[in-house]
C-alpha cells in the first residue's frame, strides 16, 4: 500500500488520488467499481449518538424475534408466526434452526440499512449476512491515514469483526458462489488480520478441526451450493466448532420488521424490548405489512391502508403508491436491491404485476409492503479522475453501520466498528451500491 501518512488538508484531488492508489491488487468488490469522495461523509453529533446507541437496540431486538419464534413453534405464541417464517423452507432447514443447540443464537454482526429522510433516519433492512464489512474496515483505515477521524476509528471494523470469534485458534471465512462479489474484501480482512489464523475458504473446504470458527458468508437459500454446509452444520450442532451466524433461515426474513408492526403481538414486543426500546423500533422502522392473500371479512381492513384486498393496491393512485414491496426471505432476489418494487415508480400496469407476482408467490415466497420514506438530498462530491477535478453532487444517502457482538449470553454487547455512507445521484429511487455511488466512510 502506497505511503498514506499525511493529512486530510491535502488538495480534495489528491485526496481522492491516494485513496484510489491504497485499494488492494485484487480490489474489494469483484467487478464493481464506485465514486470516491475526497472526504468522508459528515454526521451531526446528535446522528452519531444514536448510531452508537443503535446497535444495543437492534441486538435486543433480534433476541426478541428469536424468542417469538420459539414461542410460536411451542404454542406459546400465535402458530401464524412460525408458520408465515417457515413457509417455503425444506423441512431440514426448519428442523435445523429449532435444533436445542442454536437455542438462542443470534447473528454476530448485525448491519441495518438507513435510509436518511428530512425527519432522520428509516430503517428499511436488518442484514445479518452484510456484504461490506471489509469495504468499510478498508475505507476507514485509509482515510484515517489521510488524517480524518472516522467513526469507529482506524480498525474499528477489524477489531470488531476479530473479537466475534472468541478463542477460536483458526477462523474460515467460508464464501459461496453467489455471495463471490463480496470475496476480495473478506480476503483483504483475513490478510489484515493474519493469514496464520484467518482463512477464506471455498464452498467446498473440508479441513475443519474442533475448536475452530466459522463465518457463514452465505445465506440459508444458498445452502445446497455449498457443498460442505451439511458437515458445518453437523459440527456446529455438536459443539464442536463455532459457527456465526447460526444456521437460521428466520433470521434473515425481511418479515420480522411485519411481525414488529403486527397488533396482535404488541404485548410480546412491549415485554421483550420495553416500552423505549420498542417506541424507538417503530419511530424508527416504517410501518410494514406481510402480503398475505387470505382473505378477510368484508367489515374489516388492513391496519393504515385501509384496504380490504390486497388487489386494491393496484389501484391506487401515483401518490398513494409510496410503497416498496419486496421479497421477505429465502431466496436469490432477496438481496442486492433484486425483488425491490417502488410503487411510485413503476407504471399502473407493472406495479400490478408485482401485486399479482406477491400474492402468488407467498406458499414459498413471501413479500412484504413497507412505506417508503423518501430520502432527502445532502450534498456531497467526488473526483472525476479522467478531468482531475472536483465534482458537486447533491444524492441521497444509506447508511450502514456495521455492530459486531462479543460476549455470551446476557453478557454479549453490540460494538459499533464503523458506518458506511452510499451516496446515489439524486435521480435514484432506491438507494444502493451501484458504479454512480459515491461510498465513503463516516465522521463527526
Amino acid at each position: 500500500m502506497p505511503d498514506l501518512q499525511s493529512t486530510i488538508s491535502l488538495p480534495p484531488v489528491e485526496v481522492a488520488r491516494r485513496v484510489r492508489q491504497a485499494l488492494p491488487a485484487d480490489g474489494l468488490f469483484a467487478g464493481h467499481d464506485w465514486r470516491v469522495s475526497p472526504e468522508p461523509f459528515h454526521l451531526g453529533s446528535a446522528l452519531a449518538r444514536d448510531l452508537e446507541k443503535l446497535g444495543r437496540v437492534l441486538l435486543q431486538f433480534y433476541r426478541a424475534a428469536n424468542l417469538l419464534y420459539r414461542q410460536s413453534a411451542a404454542g406459546r405464541q400465535p402458530e401464524w408466526v412460525a408458520r408465515w417464517l417457515d413457509q417455503g423452507k425444506p423441512a431440514k432447514l426448519v428442523a435445523l434452526q429449532r435444533a436445542p443447540p442454536f437455542k438462542n443464537d443470534v447473528a454476530r454482526v448485525i448491519r441495518p440499512d438507513l435510509l436518511l429522510t428530512d425527519g432522520g433516519f428509516s430503517i428499511t433492512e436488518l442484514d445479518s449476512v452484510p456484504g461490506g464489512i471489509g469495504l468499510t474496515a478498508w475505507l476507514n483505515q485509509t482515510y484515517s491515514r489521510l488524517g480524518a477521524e472516522v467513526l469507529g476509528g482506524a480498525d474499528g471494523m477489524l477489531r470488531g469483526f476479530a473479537g466475534i470469534f472468541g478463542e477460536a485458534p483458526n477462523v474460515h471465512i467460508v464464501v459461496s458462489e453467489e455471495a463471490a462479489t463480496y470475496r476480495p474484501e473478506m480476503a483483504w480482512i483475513a490478510d489484515q488480520l493474519g493469514p496464520a489464523r484467518f482463512q477464506v475458504r471455498p464452498p467446498d473446504f473440508a479441513g475443519f478441526a474442533e475448536g475452530d470458527a466459522v463465518y457463514r458468508f452465505f445465506e440459508m437459500f444458498d445452502t445446497e451450493s455449498v457443498p460442505c454446509s451439511g458437515e458445518l452444520f453437523d459440527l456446529a450442532a455438536a459443539n464442536r466448532i463455532r459457527l456465526t451466524p447460526p444456521p437460521k433461515p428466520v433470521l434473515e426474513e425481511k418479515m420480522l420488521f411485519a411481525l414488529l408492526w403486527n397488533r396482535n403481538l404488541r404485548e410480546f414486543w412491549r415485554r421483550e424490548l420495553g416500552d423505549a426500546f420498542l417506541e424507538r423500533m417503530q419511530r424508527w422502522v416504517p410501518c410494514t405489512w406481510l402480503v398475505d392473500p387470505s382473505p378477510i371479512p368484508p367489515h374489516a381492513a388492513i391496519p393504515e391502508l385501509n384496504l380490504t384486498d390486497w388487489r386494491q393496491l393496484q389501484s391506487l393512485s401515483h401518490k398513494e403508491r409510496d410503497l416498496i414491496l419486496k421479497v421477505s426471505g429465502f431466496s436469490p432476489r432477496a438481496w442486492g436491491a433484486r425483488g425491490v418494487y417502488l410503487g411510485s415508480d413503476l407504471s399502473q400496469g407493472d406495479w400490478a404485476n408485482a401485486i399479482e407476482q406477491a400474492l402468488a408467490d407467498f406458499d414459498r415466497s413471501p413479500y412484504i409492503l413497507q412505506r417508503y420514506h423518501k430520502p432527502a438530498l445532502h450534498p456531497a462530491q467526488w473526483v472525476d479522475f479522467d478531468r482531475n477535478t472536483v465534482v458537486p453532487m447533491d444524492g441521497r444517502v444509506r447508511l450502514c453501520p456495521y455492530y459486531f457482538v462479543s460476549g455470551e449470553a446476557e453478557a454479549a454487547r453490540a460494538h459499533l466498528g464503523g458506518v458506511l455512507a452510499t451516496i446515489c445521484p439524486r435521480d435514484k429511487k432506491i438507494v444502493h451500491g451501484m458504479k454512480d455511488a459515491i461510498f465513503a466512510p463516516c465522521a463527526i
